[in-house]
């Protein structure tokens, strides 16, 4: 099966804004901009103002910010993107240290695309911007997708293979907890890579309580074998709660192909890298 073309930069040379006020932070992430995007033309802000008036010199096809910045935020150059009136549209990514505590608050707008967490480090930085710029396809991971509609799960089963990912369905939490436990490698580590699961399912369990399984019950971490959620609940709350208990993300119903797809190579990519220092280190 061939890969359809998922990226989210189209240009050959597009034009991508950094903003943040550290000096150092700004030479990293242009750094890695550099290597995945050798033609990109870099536009280094240290702040706010600096953002709006390179938004004012021609428009941009990738932005990453810093959640805090000496003349303002995040969020407000994302409102600042957004207000510039482009037709395409532009993915904003919040590199933070404390981007998880904030997603987990949902304190984030809808002006931001994504976010990636410092203290995952430069190779996990890599494998993010690829994933929005490159996205390679990992052929072979293995997926394990629990969703009780079968014509939902054909829809979105189709999207994950046509990046080459292997998917087992489950209709059911039961049938999934089933599949975890006969399905282990010689030294106990799961026999998937990642989890796909809806977070409303026919039978005594939710995807919620997969959740806890996996988290608490098997010991598995994040890492070990991520978790993406999908839920249609636009209840901050609730989405609040899902990650405290151990989703990696979200993904947000209906389900699109190019965030569903990103966002699982992403996950699949960081639990194969080694531990990194964090950016600011």
């Amino acid at each position: 099966m061939t890969p359809r073309d998922l990226r989210h930069l189209v240009s050959e040379a597009p034009r991508v804004m950094v903003v943040d006020g550290s000096k150092l932070v700004r030479k990293l992430i242009g750094d890695v901009l550099s290597r995945e995007l050798p033609n990109a033309q870099l536009v280094a802000c240290d702040g706010l103002a600096s953002a709006r008036a390179a938004l004012a010199e021609g428009p941009v096809d990738l932005v990453t910010t810093a959640l805090v910045l000496p003349d303002g935020t995040g969020l407000e150059v994302a409102r600042a993107v957004r207000a510039a009136g482009q037709q395409a549209y532009v993915p904003v990514i919040v590199v933070s240290g404390n981007a998880q505590e904030h997603l987990e608050s949902r304190s984030f707008s809808e002006d931001i695309t994504d976010y990636f967490d410092k203290a995952l480090g430069h190779s996990a930085l890599a494998a993010f911007i690829r994933g929005y710029v490159q996205p390679q396809p990992i052929p072979g991971a293995r997926v394990l997708y629990v969703e009780d509609s079968r014509v939902v799960a054909l829809a979105t089963k189709r999207m994950l293979e046509h990046s080459g990912m292997q998917v087992t369905h489950a209709i059911s939490v039961e049938d999934a907890l089933e599949l975890l436990a006969t399905h282990r490698e010689e030294d106990g580590s799961p026999a998937f890579d990642l989890v796909l699961t809806d977070v409303y399912l026919k039978g005594e369990m939710e995807g919620g309580d997969l959740l806890v399984h996996i988290r608490e019950t098997l010991g598995y971490g994040k890492r070990r074998l991520p978790v993406l959620v999908m839920t249609g609940d636009a209840n901050a709350k609730n989405q609040s709660e899902l990650l405290r208990a151990g989703a990696n993300d979200l993904v947000m119903k209906p389900i699109e192909e190019r965030p569903l797809v990103t966002k699982a190579l992403f996950q699949l990519r960081v639990s194969k890298l080694p531990e990194q220092r964090n950016l600011d280190a």
